[in-house]
């Protein structure tokens, strides 16, 4: 089992010219991404516990926190989705400053849920996902990726896999799933998990699939 040794694998996805959301995974390297392609820019972490009390208390300060910078300056604001009222301020500086804005998060339907202000095509939506093997390349370890899966924790750290996807898998639970009230009975989807996790990356037969269920003819 090979471990990448590179401190940071390019990515396919290409930043944009103006501002965006980046929405993806938990784990799949957006932060990472972001500090690589906007080296210069104002990088606001909402996982800060004094910057969270800060802003969420009074959003307006966000723009005295950027107050030097010039026109069409960039500023990352990574897990927007902690304080969704910030977008008004964001909607606001976007066209009274005229600058340029990362908005980074795991979760676009948390955003939608709580009716925030999703900029109203003032700022694009891309997606980042897991590694490809193309963005590997011969760093790929096949068997690996096909057991534990393409996610950039578990790319670097191989070796800890199990552990890393077990306490990824309860993160998502807790914080995605039990806490948005999304699930209404968490035993029987655990159950699936499991099942679904045993089946992936395995072979489908498709001319047993065929017998049982024939594909129907359009001729």
């Amino acid at each position: 089992m090979n471990t990448l040794n590179k401190p940071y694998i390019d990515r396919l996805l290409r930043c944009p010219d103006v501002s965006f959301f980046l929405f993806g995974p938990r784990g799949s390297g957006k932060s990472t991404w972001l500090r690589h392609v906007l080296p210069s820019a104002l990088y606001l972490d909402l996982l800060d516990a004094s910057l969270f009390l800060e802003l969420s208390g009074d959003p307006h300060r966000l723009e005295a926190m950027a107050a030097s910078l010039p026109d069409k300056a960039w500023i990352i604001l990574d897990e927007i989705q902690k304080i969704p009222a910030l977008l008004d301020e964001v909607h606001r500086l976007i066209e009274k400053r005229n600058w340029r804005l990362a908005l980074c998060g795991s979760s676009a339907r948390k955003l939608r849920r709580g009716g925030a202000n999703l900029l109203a095509g003032r700022a694009i939506t891309v997606n980042m996902e897991s590694f490809s093997a193309v963005e590997l390349g011969k760093a790929l370890d096949l068997d690996s990726s096909l057991e534990w899966g393409l996610l950039p924790v578990v790319q670097m750290e191989p070796e800890q896999a199990p552990d890393i996807l077990a306490a990824y898998l309860d993160t998502h639970m807790r914080e995605e799933i039990r806490q948005e009230g999304l699930l209404r009975n968490v035993p029987p989807f655990m159950r699936f998990m499991s099942i679904a996790r045993q089946l992936n990356g395995q072979a489908v037969n498709m001319q047993q699939t065929d017998k049982k269920y024939p594909w129907p003819d359009h001729s």
